[in-house]
């Protein structure tokens, strides 16, 4: 009912322009196709910024080890609509352009596969899953508090979740 998707567009509104394209077109085709109608996923599409050197890797391994957290595969590399294959030298799709943290990993494809498959098999801990997933769901900035301060004067939105209700400090005048 989800779908993970870790991109980093090469132009600004690339993402949500794609999204749209995909919510229009591939839809209503797919509808057509099964004999169904209405929305392929469970809620709306949302978006989060990723401080990239400090969780873009963490946010593959989440996204990887997903369908294995779902009880849905015993492996990432049995899930078909994986990336995970190809990260890890099983297969090739030239579909996926490497990041460069990915490439940073090792100096030859075989140390990158190999690290990369060190860091899913290492996992990711409670407290960084939630973070990533609280992020996610919300559409926040993922990132450190001096990467968060320093979008938010270039944003016309908050970047991260504030307590909910009135600000504290002072009665409201009915």
């Amino acid at each position: 009912n989800h779908v993970h998707a870790l991109v980093t567009p090469q132009a600004d509104k690339a993402l949500s322009t794609m999204m749209q394209h995909v919510g229009r077109s591939y839809v209503r085709y797919f509808n057509q196709r099964h004999g169904r109608t209405g929305t392929l996923w469970e809620g709306r599409f949302r978006s989060a910024l990723i401080q990239t050197d400090r969780y873009f890797l963490a946010c593959m391994v989440y996204i990887d080890l997903n369908p294995v957290r779902a009880g849905m595969v015993a492996q990432p590399l049995d899930h078909p609509w994986s990336s995970h294959a190809h990260y890890v030298g099983a297969r090739q799709d030239s579909g996926l352009v490497p990041h460069p943290l990915y490439w940073a990993l090792g100096n030859t494809p075989f140390a990158r596969e190999r690290a990369y498959a060190d860091l899913v098999q290492s996992g990711i801990g409670e407290n960084e899953k939630q973070v990533l997933t609280s992020s996610a769901l919300g559409g926040w900035v993922l990132g450190e508090d001096d990467f968060t301060k320093g979008l938010q004067p270039l944003t016309s939105r908050r970047v991260h979740k504030t307590k909910a209700g009135r600000p504290a400090g002072g009665q409201t005048q009915i």
